[in-house]
């Protein structure tokens, strides 16, 4: 038997972040090709055992959970220590992440403490049969090219797995797994950062990626100040602000609105564009959205080749009388 596989993962406040369940999907594929067991590493500092059961109704064979007070909020040195830790006394295979702000974080780290390869930012995985290794599929050159990587001569293969590109598996009722509480040294629990405050972005009252519907603008806004069409378009339909790399570039929203390879990868039921070109990068961060509505002036933009509904013109135009209706529609 293979030695395991595992996924990390997050939780705030004790509560496990979505995207340590999404892992399980990549992460029981892996284990059952490998014929191997699936475990789930969780650092924190008052875990809820309600998301450690659901982590085994969804596909993990074990949970090896770290509880200690330093551990209730990131610290990028505590948890790369105890993770170094725990690898280097279980010897996993393979290792998953989440591209989150947490697994972007930790994952180089632990990399380059265990003298181990690292691919950011994966769509798609599949193991080799000749050799067992993973192979790791990530977009390459702005999106242009998927490139394949492995990491043959060491272990474990890591590598970090985009957020909302799985979907979460099913509960199956009734199973569980194994937990395994590790006590770890005092002495790897300190480090050279330490929490003072926290203070959320002004733009995360509204998550993007949990979102059903995103009203996203872009370059063709012209300016910051055009950008209020967007979020009162927005405020009618109930739906989050997103925005090209573009439109954030230029200061007219916030980077956690931002959609795409170098921002955040949504699956909204409704996506509605406005003033966005489509460019690669772009559309790798929203094409899979279920139905996909694009405003452009120009005819050839990359964005209506992915949408369900296109309009040619002038979202000047068009905006102020999907407004107009909307609110004739409410007032009725």
């Amino acid at each position: 038997m293979a030695h395991e596989v595992w996924t990390f993962a997050e939780q705030t406040n004790g509560r496990l972040d979505a995207i340590s369940f999404e892992l399980l999907g990549r992460g029981r594929a892996l284990a059952d090709k490998r014929s191997t067991r699936l475990a789930s590493v969780i650092l924190g500092g008052n875990i809820d055992r309600n998301g450690i059961d659901e982590l085994f109704r969804r596909g993990a064979d074990k949970v090896y959970m770290v509880e200690k007070p330093q551990l209730k909020s990131y610290l990028n040195d505590v948890y790369a220590n105890v993770l170094v830790y725990l690898v280097k006394k279980y010897n996993p295979e393979i290792f998953l992440a989440g591209a989150s702000t947490t697994g972007r974080s930790v994952m180089p780290y632990i990399a380059a403490k265990i003298k181990t390869g690292l691919t950011a930012d994966c769509t798609e995985f599949d193991i080799e049969e000749e050799t067992g290794n993973l192979l790791q599929t990530r977009p390459a050159i702005g999106g242009n090219i998927m490139a394949t990587i492995k990491t043959p001569n060491h272990r474990p293969q890591m590598a970090t797995v985009r957020p909302k590109s799985t979907p979460i598996p099913p509960v199956q009722e009734g199973r569980t797994g194994e937990l395994i509480a590790v006590d770890v040294p005092d002495n790897i629990l300190e480090g050279r950062e330490k929490k003072i405050d926290f203070r959320p972005h002004e733009s995360e009252d509204e998550n993007i990626q949990e979102a059903d519907r995103i009203v996203a603008g872009g370059r063709g806004l012209k300016k910051g100040e055009n950008f209020r069409l967007i979020k009162d378009l927005a405020h009618l339909l109930g739906a989050a602000v997103g925005a090209s790399r573009d439109a954030v570039d230029r200061g007219w929203a916030e980077y956690p609105q931002q959609i795409g390879l170098s921002g955040k990868t949504v699956v909204p039921k409704l996506y509605m564009g406005f003033g966005i070109s489509g460019s690669i990068q772009h559309l790798a961060g929203m094409k899979t959205s279920e139905t996909i509505v694009a405003v452009n002036n120009d005819p050839d933009a990359q964005i209506f080749q992915v949408a369900d509904f296109g309009i040619i013109g002038d979202l000047f135009e068009v905006i102020p009388e999907l407004v107009t209706e909307l609110e004739k529609r409410k007032g009725s």
